[in-house]
């Protein structure tokens, strides 16, 4: 196979190990094998710690933005103007107030959410992590209600127990004063995302909510959006706001908890690309040793008819080439263990379960950023090989021959 001539020598110098020569050149070589195992080990820390903050992303918009809705129209709409906004799969009529529920033990501020069974079996994940129960439970006039298990550990009730929802914003006068309207539920189910939303969310039947709030009618209902993505929520929101109807997103409740974990992942990923930036430029340190060793080499290349430019080229492509070799390393070894990584867990009886099926932690490998991630290292090798490469560009044949 045809070989460009820089290719060749570049590739030469790359695999040049201390079995060939002095022990000056082993410990170029050693020098040389060090920056190759930090880029490596670099990378595969990358790797593994990005795909283990996506899973935990994913998680946490899983849990939270399976309650909150994600975008909630506090207006009277047409189906025509909902179902034609970008991101919207389907909506459905909703309620929300706040209410306190007690029960026999203890009592909670929580917030009252009025829903359509169908509904939320058809685009809510907390339909589909029920313990107890159903949504199908929730028929008008039944006056039953869903929540989650952390507030049924904290009320000590369970499915078939009876709590009190009291809602302070539909008051009403009595002998006594003015007392809040209330009325008996029944817990016909027990759902858990393993959310810190868990506790705060209880969803009764949204006629019943109404009939709680002393709104028959249903005057006030709103309208909440269900979107295939909750990111893409500004792309639904434009048209909304532009029709000048009042509107609240899931960013208004629960944007700073995501901004948070976004930093978080971010400057982790900024850490560990530091690292991998320090081995990079560990490259210099064994490429200027490479280019003093090879003075001889580079004056008999330059006598030849070689152009500094080509000679710069040399020891350019040397620098990728290592750089490949502790990418395609770290590469490799990142993938594999991240497959690997709960399986290993499990079997070292590692405690661990953070997933929201408590099967260890969440992975999520994006492969468009690992491509990313692994061009960006060679592209830290190509930078701190140029340095170097100078240096041999600029050898003085005489002076060097000389010296030999």
């Amino acid at each position: 196979m045809y070989f460009p001539l820089p290719a060749f020598i570049a590739y030469r110098y790359a695999k040049s190990g201390p079995a060939q020569s002095s022990s000056q050149n082993s410990f170029v070589s050693f020098i040389n094998r060090f920056s190759v195992a930090g880029i490596a080990l670099g990378l595969t820390a990358l790797i593994i710690v990005l795909s283990v903050m996506n899973g935990f992303e994913a998680q946490l918009k899983q849990r939270i933005l399976g309650i909150v809705p994600h975008i909630e129209i506090n207006a009277p709409v047409e189906d025509s103007f909902v179902m034609g906004l970008p991101n919207v799969v389907a909506s459905m009529p909703f309620r929300e107030a706040e209410a306190v529920v007690q029960s026999r033990s203890d009592l909670r501020g929580v917030q009252l959410h009025g829903v359509q069974a169908d509904s939320m079996v058809q685009h809510t994940m907390v339909a589909h992590e029920m313990q107890q129960g159903d949504f199908a439970s929730l028929t008008a006039g039944s006056y039953n209600a869903i929540i989650g298990r952390a507030l049924s550990i904290q009320l000590n009730v369970r499915a078939g127990d009876k709590l009190r929802v009291m809602v302070a914003g539909a008051s009403v006068y009595t002998p006594f004063g003015r007392m809040p309207s209330q009325r008996l539920v029944t817990i016909s189910g027990v759902f858990d995302m393993g959310s810190q939303m868990d506790d705060k969310v209880i969803y009764m039947q949204l006629d019943d909510v109404n009939r709680l709030l002393r709104d028959v009618s249903g005057k006030n209902t709103a309208t909440r959006l269900f979107l295939d993505d909750a990111f893409l929520y500004q792309d639904t929101l434009k048209p909304i706001v532009e029709a000048d109807l009042p509107v609240r997103t899931w960013r208004e409740r629960q944007g700073p908890l995501f901004d948070a974990v976004k930093m978080e992942k971010n400057m982790m990923f900024l850490m560990l690309l530091l690292i991998i930036a320090v081995a990079a430029f560990n490259l210099v340190s064994s490429l200027v040793m490479v280019v003093s060793e090879k003075q001889g080499d580079i004056a008999v290349l330059q006598t030849q008819g070689m152009l500094p430019g080509t000679i710069m080229t040399v020891f350019v492509l040397n620098g990728l080439f290592n750089g490949v070799k502790g990418a395609g390393i770290g590469l490799v070894a990142g993938v594999v263990i991240t497959l690997l990584l709960n399986p290993v867990m499990s079997l070292l009886n590692v405690p661990i379960a953070l997933s929201s099926d408590g099967q260890g932690l969440p992975i999520d490998m994006h492969w468009l950023q690992i491509v990313f991630v692994t061009l960006f290292s060679l592209l830290l090798c190509i930078v701190a090989s140029i340095y170097p490469a100078r240096r041999a560009m600029k050898t003085q044949p005489s002076q060097a021959l000389q010296n030999e």
